[in-house]
């Protein structure tokens, strides 16, 4: 069975985040680091902050979907809860 993530970068000279949805978290964020992504692309040095994971593609989009409409204060105290698979 495909684990499905959905994973949170952060670009600290721009001071941005970007969600998104991926089944291998390391190749993802080595693409967004690379240039091989259209809206993460000369925008820096990208870390990731926060990774979930999911049983089925569908779940992660949902949750996708869902974080691209929460605010700052949300996501720092997200990075700080038991679903962060960074913190274990």
């Amino acid at each position: 069975m495909d684990t499905h993530y959905v994973y949170i970068i952060y670009s600290e000279r721009l001071d941005i985040y970007y969600k998104g949805y991926t089944q291998y978290p390391e190749k993802r964020l080595f693409e967004h680091n690379n240039g091989m992504s259209r809206f993460t692309k000369g925008k820096g040095l990208w870390k990731m902050v926060y990774l979930e994971s999911f049983k089925t593609r569908k779940e992660a989009l949902i949750r996708e979907r869902q974080l691209k409409r929460v605010n700052h204060k949300y996501l720092i105290w997200l990075f700080q809860q038991d679903t962060n698979l960074l913190n274990k």
